[in-house]
């Protein structure tokens, strides 16, 4: 089972079980593989390579606005930047793609914190493993359909593997302990005493 993320001397430590580190090692790769193909929008083909602005900048030519996620869960992990839709497209085109580099980059770095049972971090990096746990969070309350507090409740009383009967059981126990593994990160950043 797994120990509550805490303040120490050497930084914000914590432990989670070979199972759990496997559970969390392959939703992190769920997520990295939702955000790859969304990148792929963005991705120029050869003939733009050619291009001047591309080849200074990395920003490709004009080619209208980009659609929004196709799929609500990588639309709740990039969310519209804006209400005015000429500013949310210009984000779409030039931000989003550093936006999702940002997020597999911590995605990738979680992934390999699950190499050891026991987890000690610095800071900031107990910073990026509280966010790339957020993003997984994202993706399994689209998943299970939380809306509002009503549904966190309903989810939220799903924590004893006993309870488990189907697959969106089984999901909401999951939901949870990301829930809790990343609150306990949190409080442990909040706390300034060991």
């Amino acid at each position: 089972m797994a120990k509550a993320f805490k303040r120490t001397s050497r930084g914000i430590a914590g432990s989670l079980h070979e199972p759990e580190r496997k559970l969390l090692r392959d939703l992190f790769d769920d997520v990295i593989t939702l955000l790859e193909e969304r990148d792929e929008i963005h991705r120029v083909d050869p003939a733009e390579d050619l291009d001047p602005l591309y080849a200074l900048t990395g920003m490709s030519p004009d080619r209208g606005p980009l659609p929004e996620p196709s799929d609500p869960a990588t639309a709740r992990l990039l969310p519209v930047a804006s209400d005015d839709e000429q500013v949310a497209n210009e984000f779409r085109r030039f931000g989003e793609q550093d936006l999702i580099a940002a997020k597999i980059g911590r995605l990738r770095e979680a992934q390999f914190l699950m190499e050891n049972t026991r987890i000690v971090l610095d800071e900031a990096a107990a910073s990026r493993f509280a966010q790339a746990l957020n993003d997984v969070r994202l993706v399994l309350s689209q998943r299970l359909g939380i809306r509002d507090e009503q549904d966190s409740e309903r989810i939220g009383q799903i924590n004893d593997a006993a309870q488990v009967q189907t697959s969106q059981d089984y999901m909401a126990l999951v939901y949870n302990l990301i829930s809790w593994v990343q609150d306990t990160i949190m409080q442990a950043l909040l706390d300034s005493e060991y």
